[in-house]
């Protein structure tokens, strides 16, 4: 067979060297390029000008900060005045509140010191009445009682049934019952010489405070001799340590003790020391 022949084609001895020349750009591909740089361009544009938005932004809100704190302080003190008042409000009320219970307390005082008073004074009274009826009812003479002394035995005594006696004697029966405090001058707790001295006030009579002083008041007189009205004591005379005023029929009226109070006894069951007479 006949062999084919291949031309062999000489080649350059550069050949094997790659092209370095830049391939030629085609309008397409610039285009390309050219759109995608633009937006690249119009991204940064668009960045900018936000980055410029966002820092104006922030400038506003820097500058509006102090306005806001400003408001806030103000708030602040209005509610730390509001706070205050209230406290305020609150402690007016209670120092109301307070002086109110306290003029309610006071009033309620008053009230039973009124009371108390209108009642020695309806007592006075009821003895000036009592004592009224007493003399229209009696001679203004002396009538003769039989009464036992002291010691047992019996006398013969004369008695005023009216005047400034019945008066003292009927003071003293309005205070029977009342209670026996010592040192109390009335209206409605007695001590011995207290009761005798307020009895003897009602006609004009001032007597001395104590029984001691009571008991040498006046002229002595024997328990044989007693009349309505004289003043009995117990002890010595200047030093007795009880006191109370004969009413008739052997009994005397006095402030006991605290168990008993004011109350009208047997002079047989108690025996006097002796007597003194001031009216």
């Amino acid at each position: 067979m006949r062999e084919s022949l291949i031309p062999v084609v000489p080649m350059s001895h550069t050949a094997h060297i790659r092209n370095h020349r830049k391939p030629r750009r085609n309008a397409t591909t610039l285009a390309m390029r050219a759109g995608v740089a633009g937006g690249v361009l119009s991204t940064l544009a668009v960045a900018g000008a936000a980055g410029s938005a966002n820092a104006a932004e922030s400038a506003t809100q820097t500058l509006e900060l102090p306005t806001l704190t400003a408001d806030l302080a103000t708030q602040l003190a209005q509610s730390a005045d509001a706070t205050q008042q209230a406290a305020a409000n609150y402690e007016l009320q209670a120092e109301r509140d307070a002086a109110a219970a306290k003029a309610a307390k006071q009033a309620k005082a008053d009230l039973a010191d009124a009371k108390k008073k209108a009642e020695a004074k309806k007592k006075a009274e009821d003895a000036r009445k009592a004592a009224a009826a007493e003399a229209v009812s009696r001679s203004s003479t002396r009538s003769v009682l039989s009464a036992s002394t002291g010691s047992g035995g019996s006398s013969t005594v004369s008695a005023p049934a009216s005047g400034s006696v019945a008066t003292v004697i009927a003071f003293l029966k309005a205070q029977v019952g009342d209670a026996y405090v010592m040192g109390g001058t009335g209206p409605n707790a007695w001590d011995c010489s207290g009761l005798v001295q307020a009895a003897f006030r009602q006609v004009g009579v001032d007597l001395p405070r104590v029984s001691q002083d009571q008991s040498t008041s006046g002229t002595p007189v024997s328990l044989s001799n007693v009349q309505v009205g004289d003043i009995l004591y117990w002890g010595s005379a200047g030093s007795a340590y009880h006191v109370g005023v004969y009413i008739g029929n052997g009994q005397y009226l006095d402030a006991a003790n605290p168990s008993k109070g004011v109350v009208i006894q047997d002079l047989s069951g108690y025996p006097a020391t002796g007597a003194v007479r001031v009216l």
